[in-house]
Order: C-alpha cells, then sequence, then structure tokens
C-alpha cells in the first residue's frame, strides 16, 4: 500500500494566490478613491482656512483693504505670510497641479479663489463672504469680482 502524502496540490495554492490576487487588487482601488477624497479635502480645508487669516490681513495689514482690483494669487491679501507660504503651498501640493484663480474687487472689500480641477474632479471657491462650495468650471468665477457665483 502506498503512502498519502501530505499537502496542498498545485492547483489549490494557484486558487489561493489568485483569490489573493483578486482581493488585493480589490483593496488597491479602494485606497486609490480614498486618497483622491482625502487629497480633495485637505484643499477644501486649506482654502477654508483663508477666510480667518483673510479677515487677520484685512483687520491689521490690509488696513481695511483686501487689496484693490487683484487679478493673482500673488498680490494684495494673497501675499499674507501664513496665505502665500503655508496655504497656497499646501493647496498646490495637495491639487496635483491644479490652477488657481484669486481676485480682489476694485475697492478691495472683497475677495475670492478657486482651485481646480480637484483631483477628484471639479473647482472649489471660497469668498470673504464665507462661501464655501463647487463650481461646475474656472469659468464661473468672476475675475476681479471678488465673488464666488
Amino acid at each position: 500500500m502506498k503512502k498519502m502524502q501530505k499537502g496542498f496540490t498545485l492547483i489549490e495554492l494557484l486558487v489561493v494566490i489568485a483569490i489573493i490576487g483578486l482581493l488585493a487588487t480589490i483593496a488597491l482601488a479602494s485606497l486609490n478613491s480614498a486618497r483622491t477624497k482625502s487629497a480633495d479635502a485637505t484643499v477644501k480645508a486649506n482654502m477654508a482656512n483663508m477666510l480667518a487669516e483673510a479677515e487677520i490681513y484685512y483687520d491689521g495689514v490690509g488696513n481695511n483693504s483686501y487689496g484693490a482690483g487683484v487679478a493673482t494669487c500673488a498680490a494684495g491679501v494673497f501675499t499674507d505670510t501664513i496665505i502665500s507660504n503655508q496655504l497656497l503651498q499646501a493647496i498646490n501640493a495637495a491639487a496635483g497641479g491644479a490652477s488657481k484663480n484669486c481676485s480682489t474687487n476694485a475697492l478691495g472689500s472683497s475677495w475670492s479663489a478657486i482651485v481646480g480641477p480637484l483631483r477628484g474632479g471639479g473647482y472649489w471657491c471660497v469668498d470673504n463672504v464665507g462661501n464655501k462650495k463647487p463650481e461646475p468650471a474656472a469659468t464661473s468665477f468672476i475675475v476681479g469680482g471678488g465673488a464666488c457665483l
């Protein structure tokens, strides 16, 4: 009588490896989605933080003005140390090369900023009124108007 060898057959091992591979693929796909959502949430949070920093600028450094007629993210309120060195740089890193538009109105009494497209799609706009909302496209942003639509 022959002795039975204990162990797994090659077919059983291949089936187990295939199942593990399938589960790993599913896990990585959901992880990618979480990374995208996390990056977009970081951009939105940093843009929301601009609201408080812009008010500090308006009351102190800006002498009751955000900077008149600003049409770039490198002038007026957007040159504030915290806004430019921390928030805008963090937004650049998280947005993965998305474009930014920043503006103030002609009087310097209002401002807005939009970033996009985000990694998950769409654009995000904040302004001095407290609007923090998605925008369908960068063209819906009023350059020089200082407000999200």
